[in-house]
């Protein structure tokens, strides 16, 4: 009988059945714990937390910190950190404030020339990593100096601005409302184009979860049970729902969200759907053996830093953007940021691990801290230890974790 049983296991007769429900702390922590932060500041705010128009100020104002996140995640990914960033943030804005100010370069041209000089500075520091072998550490450390020292040379002790009113509207404005409001009770009016939007990503988050556990069925992969795989599909879909009528009820949806969105979506796809993604994951995850499966190691490197060059250089436009003018001081500790971003969201010091949106989670529970704390009145240097305490407690609980498994 076992024999038989044994056999048409291996001919994929027999399906496997959905696994109970489980917890899996090193995956889902991270969201529990992001759901937990926000109630409690909602709770020591009074409920200011949660209100339109901060919700909107949380994500206009950490925008540039989250494009950020998700290129260094990558970074992380492959085991390798960019100290860099915030030096790379400060001397493409200055770039791009030359540009569009002083030389009066249209804006669209002077913002696709800064994405290019973007790719420059990390295709610079991705050869010396990758082909000359220099550890990141050390090739990025240099990166932060130099950059930072150009971006003095170019603007001196003085900001330039103001910045084009497109790029304005890129980094502080709001989408327009098409077909008018529509009233929701005791929540006020609400832009009906906004709350469509928030209908359609919900579906979408829905149709591409519910594709995805097909595929995992089909190939007698473990599944949570229907009635917990609708459970989280809910509770996403109530948070984003909940976010885009607080947004529908103060200016829309702000712009710098929609681009987070499509970025999101775009690294999303290819961390998990294209041959290049997980080819960072098989460095990261052991690199003997990646070379050994044949995967070009070096020119995978050297894109994931020219991908960080020009996503600094994105943020370096947007941040400069939303002061309206391109300062000397710009992307002080962005790079510190970030990295805390990527290992607070379920990045593995040790590489291999991580994902997009846990890089996003970690971003927005940084931005949460800091607001609520700043709501409450909390000073600066209380600020940053409950930062730095979170950053140690997520790395030790990842380790802590891989020691239980």
């Amino acid at each position: 009988m076992s024999s038989t049983v044994e056999a048409e296991r291996i001919s994929g007769k027999i399906d496997r059945a959905p696994r109970r429900f489980s917890f899996n702390p090193r995956q889902s922590g991270i969201y529990v714990a992001f759901v937990l932060i926000v109630v409690l500041f909602t709770v020591l705010t009074g409920g200011t937390m949660l209100q339109p128009e901060n919700i909107s100020n949380i994500i206009v104002q950490n925008s540039y910190v989250l494009i950020l996140a998700i290129g260094m995640i990558l970074i992380i990914i492959a085991g390798h950190i960019d100290l860099s960033a915030g030096s790379v943030v400060a001397v493409t804005g200055a770039v791009s404030a030359v540009l569009m100010v002083n030389l009066h370069v249209p804006w669209l041209l002077a913002l696709l020339i800064t994405l290019v000089v973007g790719a420059v500075i990390g295709a610079w520091q991705g050869y010396w990593i990758a082909y000359f072998g220099i550890p990141a550490f050390i090739v990025t450390l240099a990166g932060m100096l130099v950059f930072r020292a150009l971006t003095l040379t170019v603007l001196g002790n003085q900001g330039i601005g103001p910045f084009p009113d497109p790029i304005r509207t890129l980094s502080n404005g709001f989408t327009d409302g098409y077909l008018g409001n529509i009233g929701l009770g005791p929540l006020g009016g609400a832009d009906l184009v906004s709350l469509l939007v928030g209908v359609l990503v919900v579906a979408g988050i829905a149709l591409s979860q519910w594709r995805a556990r097909r595929g995992r069925l089909q190939y007698r992969q473990e599944v949570d049970p229907l009635p917990v795989f609708l459970l989280k599909i809910g509770g996403a879909g109530v948070v984003v729902l909940a976010v885009v009528v607080q947004l529908a009820r103060f200016k829309n949806i702000p712009w710098v969200l929609v681009l987070l969105a499509a970025l999101v979506l775009f690294y999303s796809l290819l961390t998990t759907r294209a041959v290049f993604g997980r080819r960072i994951y098989a460095i990261g995850g052991n690199l003997q053996a990646a070379t050994l499966s044949g995967v070009k190691v070096k020119s995978v490197v050297f894109w994931i830093f020219v991908n960080m060059g020009v996503l600094s250089a994105l943020a370096g436009v947007i941040f400069a953007g939303r002061l309206n003018q391109a300062g000397p001081t710009a992307g002080t500790s962005f790079e510190l940021d970030a990295i805390a971003a990527a290992f607070i969201g379920g990045a593995a010091v040790q590489g291999g691990v991580g994902k997009v949106v846990g890089a996003i989670t970690g971003g927005l529970i940084m931005a949460v801290i800091n607001n609520g704390m700043s709501l409450i009145g909390a000073p600066s240097e209380q600020v940053m230890l409950v930062k730095g305490l979170v950053l140690l407690a997520a790395v030790a609980y990842d380790i802590w974790t891989k020691r239980q498994r």
